[in-house]
């Protein structure tokens, strides 16, 4: 069961990165579509929330 939580943490981590790059790329390339910035922001921000979540599941789970 660590092992499941350990492999979905880190792709819900490079998720994360990998909206974070798709954000910062568009904010360099100066496009002006704010919909799909705030999109991207979205998603980041549930994919962080997700893998936090699952982090702190992950923690309690091996404490007990």
């Amino acid at each position: 069961m660590k092992t499941f939580f350990t492999v979905v943490i880190g792709l819900l981590m490079l998720a994360t990165f990998g909206m974070l790059m798709a954000g910062m790329i568009g904010m360099a390339r100066g496009e002006e579509d704010r919909t799909r910035s705030n999109r991207l922001m979205r998603y980041r921000v549930l994919l962080q929330g997700a893998a936090v979540a699952l982090f702190v599941l992950m923690m309690a789970l091996m404490r007990g």
